[in-house]
């Protein structure tokens, strides 16, 4: 995949859920919710504000972050579905 989000946008490929419960059932498909976490896959070049300086992101390609369930835009590149979201959009980075 070859993508460059522009300005202060994201793409993130959401991370996959578990599909079994602590008691081993299987959860189908059409009864699971959209995961709220993925991996940051790339990154634009920051923020222009309004005096025209470009603010870097806070979060760099790698990351782990939590989104909210609607966010974002849905586009599929080379049959893998992502997400393009904007940095205001993610709610938190996961650590650890």
């Amino acid at each position: 995949m070859n993508i460059r989000p522009l300005h202060d946008r994201v793409v993130v490929r959401r991370m996959e859920e578990e599909r079994t419960t602590a008691g081993g059932i299987v959860i189908p498909d059409s009864a699971t919710e959209k995961p709220i976490q993925g991996e940051i896959i790339a990154v634009g070049n920051g923020k222009i504000l309004e005096n025209g300086e470009v603010r870097p992101l806070d979060v760099k390609v790698g990351d782990r972050v939590l989104f909210g369930k609607y966010s974002g835009t849905e586009v599929k590149l080379d049959g893998t579905d992502f997400l393009v979201m904007r940095e205001e959009d993610i709610m938190g980075v996961v650590e650890g």
